[in-house]
């Protein structure tokens, strides 16, 4: 049986084409994977945009305000306190109007706390060295929700305090609560300071049908 040899150019040839298949096979499985990365990734991104929204939409915020006044005063570097008046919380409603109820939530937080001089107009905080926030609510115990130290001389007549970041949630569920202000002064005053107390607090809940 006689043999027929290839010559150079045929096998030149099949190799070229047995290099392209090669390349296209491996082209074609690295597009197969790039689209299933792909797949994988946009489900992936899907799902956790998802629960971002779920997750929204079980959270609210509750804002709440009140007031004291400090009167005029000679004494610098003594601490003094004062108390509010007590703050309703209507937090059925509140909660009700949110889709959920008191047994549904799962955290209350203090986001923010700002102190406004609502009078004298001129007036502002460059008397005040330390604040600090207390709340208190029937059968709880008193508890330190936000502070500030070393207060600078800015002339503002509304200071933002540092949230503390306790879970607050038996407070605000119980119909009203009440905030101790502790201060301390580094300068007289000559006439009595109304402040406004604004609370936000960050509710964490349940919703109904999510």
């Amino acid at each position: 049986m006689n043999l027929v040899k290839p010559n150079v150019l045929e096998i030149v040839l099949l190799w070229l084409v047995l290099t392209k298949l090669n390349i296209l096979c491996i082209f074609t499985a690295k597009s197969i994977i790039m689209k299933n990365n792909l797949l994988t990734l946009f489900i992936a991104f899907v799902v956790l945009y998802s629960c971002d929204v779920v997750d929204d939409l079980t959270k609210f915020d509750l804002d709440y305000q009140t007031n004291y006044s400090i009167p005029a005063t000679t004494l610098i570097d003594s601490p003094f306190s004062l108390n509010t008046p007590d703050v309703t919380t209507e937090s059925d409603s509140s909660f009700e109007s949110n889709n959920t109820h008191k047994d549904l939530i799962e955290s209350i937080k203090l986001k923010s706390l700002k102190l406004t001089i609502d009078s004298p107009e001129s007036g502002n905080f460059n008397f005040l060295k330390e604040v600090h926030i207390y709340i208190d609510a029937e059968d709880l115990e008193e508890l330190e929700i936000a502070n500030i130290f070393n207060l600078e001389n800015t002339d503002d007549n509304t200071i933002s305090l540092d949230v503390l970041g306790q879970e607050l949630k038996s407070y605000i569920k119980k119909d009203s609560f009440n905030l101790r202000v502790k201060t301390i002064t580094d300068e007289t005053i000559s006439q009595t300071h109304d402040i406004t107390i604004d609370t936000k607090f960050r509710v964490d809940a349940e919703i109904l049908g999510v």
